[in-house]
Parts: C-alpha cells; structure tokens; sequence
C-alpha cells in the first residue's frame, strides 16, 4: 500500500497532560508514541507548561503541552489511537479532571465540526483553558477555530491555571 503524501492528511492538534509518574517524561514518551504513529507524522509540538489543576485541587500541578499531527486516520481512528497510547501508559479513568499519568484530548481536526457520544470538535473545553491555548498560539500565532474564534484573542479573556512555561536546556531536559 502506498503512503499517502504529507499533504494528503488531514492536521489535528492534540492536548497533552500528565501529573502523575514523572508528568516530564509522560508527555515526551506521549510525544514519541505519537510520532510512530501509522499513518501520521508529528510536525511540532509546543513547549512543556505547569498548570494548577482544573478539577480537585488536592492532586501535583500538570504538565502539559500541544502536539500538531498530520494523519490518515479520521478523527474517530485517532482517538482510538490517543486512547491506545494513554492505555499503554497507565491510564486509569478513575475520577473526572483527577490526577492521571496521562490525557491526550484531541482538540481540532482540519476545520472538522462533530459531535458524537464519543467526541466533540473540536474540544469542548478548548475556549476555556489556558494551558491548551497557550500552546496553540505558540505553534500557530493566527491560528482560528472553527467558528471564527481567534485563539490569541481567546488566551487573553479565559480562565487562568498559574500556567508557567518549563525551561529546555542545553543537556536536552525541561525544567521549571
């Protein structure tokens, strides 16, 4: 079977979390899981934040980060994918917006519109989170949504998760 050429595939931008098991090395194993994905190819990823958690607030801070992925899958075959990788490192579904070892939330698809009782694009929660925003204006500045919204538009009016950007140093480790 041939491969489908780069420009054959549709974009897809994928919300990374972790604050459980070394949240740092969660999202580069994550990250690493996605770029061998078949049928895909990883194109960037943001840098790493923290963030103070969204639900419980007696959990670690999160780690979290915005991969952007050209795939062949649709979007109901990449979250079957996303929920095979967060399986492979030890999520368990215990507790809404509780502590995990990892949360990959697909958040856009093209310029796809669903709703399904498995998934919403894009995310429904995308408007209202900082530490997914932050990471979409850092890999694509102008970036719109769907419905026109502007993303650095919308990082300015939403809530706030004292997000705090991890640092990248010369030995290849992120850090606060």
């Amino acid at each position: 079977m041939a491969r489908q050429s780069i420009t054959e595939r549709s974009i897809a931008y994928i919300g990374l979390g972790s604050n459980l098991h070394q949240p740092i090395q969660q999202i580069e194993q994550a990250l690493l899981a996605l770029d061998l994905l078949p049928n895909s190819y990883l194109l960037s990823y943001s840098s790493l934040y923290q963030s103070a958690p969204m639900g419980p607030q007696d959990q670690p801070p999160f780690i979290n980060a915005v991969a952007k992925l050209a795939t062949g899958f649709t979007p109901l075959e990449l979250l079957d994918q996303l929920q095979g990788i967060e399986n492979q490192q030890g999520r368990i579904r215990e507790e809404r917006w509780g502590a995990r070892t990892l949360d990959l939330d697909l958040l856009l698809y093209d310029h796809t519109i669903m709703q399904s009782d498995r998934l919403t694009l894009p995310h429904y929660g995308i408007k209202d989170r900082d530490f997914v925003l932050k990471p979409l204006a850092e890999l694509s500045p102008e970036m719109t949504l769907p419905d026109g919204s502007i993303v650095s538009e919308l990082l300015d009016h939403c809530p706030q998760y004292d997000l705090v950007a991890l640092n990248y140093d010369k030995n290849h480790h992120w850090h606060l």
